[in-house]
């Protein structure tokens, strides 16, 4: 929003509140983030975002958007949980393990409809990487230009991850639905689907 910047500059001036206000206004998009992905360690990795964004307040050089820039130090935060996660033996690429893969728990309390259940379902079994891609650009609406910025690579090339991960989330809603009706249901309203969860993955578990 735009007065991110002037909220921000206020707290690095040394005034707590709107510090405060600035984190509450982004504490929903992180939950969302982590909700999926990391299940009854959410909550942790949670307040881990927000003490990393107080520590490092004056990092933030405006590139991507402050969404941007605190979905990026949640990213973070997430890759190195899983790279402990992973045994010291074996390679955790973000690229080719998937949450799934990971076996983090899951809840799917939140969903009403099976439809979200199976976008759920297919959004945790793409490779981590393209499953952030996808919610943050549908359910926080950052751009290919600021998803770019966060991983490093070309908006070009961005491009081609988020229809990756679109390709690969209508075909793993296809194996994961049960009856054809389903399939169909969910499919032709994939983002009237995550719309609706974005709705309800702003409460932190636990």
């Amino acid at each position: 929003m735009d007065d991110d910047l002037e909220l921000l500059t206020a707290w690095r001036a040394g005034d707590r509140a709107p510090g405060e206000a600035l984190l509450a206004r982004h504490f929903d998009a992180v939950c969302r983030f982590f909700h999926n992905k990391v299940g009854d360690d959410a909550p942790d990795l949670i307040q881990q975002t927000f003490l990393a964004l107080c520590e490092g307040r004056d990092r933030y050089r405006g590139d991507a958007g402050f969404r941007g820039y605190v979905l990026g130090v949640a990213r973070n935060l997430l890759l190195a949980f899983f790279r402990r996660k992973r045994k010291q033996a074996e390679r955790f690429d973000p690229l080719e393990h998937s949450v799934a893969d990971l076996q983090a728990s899951f809840t799917s309390q939140l969903t009403r409809r099976r439809e979200e259940q199976i976008l759920l379902q297919a959004l945790r079994s793409l490779p981590l990487e393209l499953q952030i891609v996808f919610e943050l650009y549908h359910l926080e609406g950052l751009t290919a230009a600021q998803l770019a910025a966060m991983h490093g690579i070309s908006e070009p090339g961005m491009y081609g991850r988020l229809r990756k991960a679109r390709l690969l989330t209508i075909a793993a809603c296809e194996r994961l639905a049960e009856t054809p009706a389903l399939r169909q249901s969910t499919i032709d309203h994939l983002d009237d689907w995550t719309r609706e969860l974005r709705g309800r993955l702003g409460v932190a578990p636990g």
